[in-house]
């Protein structure tokens, strides 16, 4: 593998997750084109759903900062999808 295992972590999963999350809700930019995108709330609801899948299949098996970044991800990403949906 080309990169590094020491870049590798559950939270850098998280994150990406959380980042094509953001995208799909228009609030952040496509990695890939560096534009924002408008909402696409099923795939920001699919991201979603793959974090809290995430969530549960690794219940008490993460390291309790591990577990406090993904319980604040998911409780801000929530949040945000529920706006997104009342806007719509």
């Amino acid at each position: 593998m080309a990169a590094d295992s020491t870049d590798i972590s559950f939270n850098s999963l998280v994150v990406t997750l959380a980042t094509s999350a953001a995208v799909h809700l228009g609030d952040a930019a496509d990695p890939g084109t560096g534009q924002k995108q408008p909402p696409n709330l099923d795939a920001a609801g699919h991201m979603l759903d793959l974090l809290v899948l995430l969530s549960e299949k690794t219940k008490g098996n993460l390291e309790p900062m591990e577990e406090q970044f993904l319980t604040r991800v998911l409780s801000e990403l929530r949040q945000r999808y529920l706006e997104a949906k009342r806007a719509e």
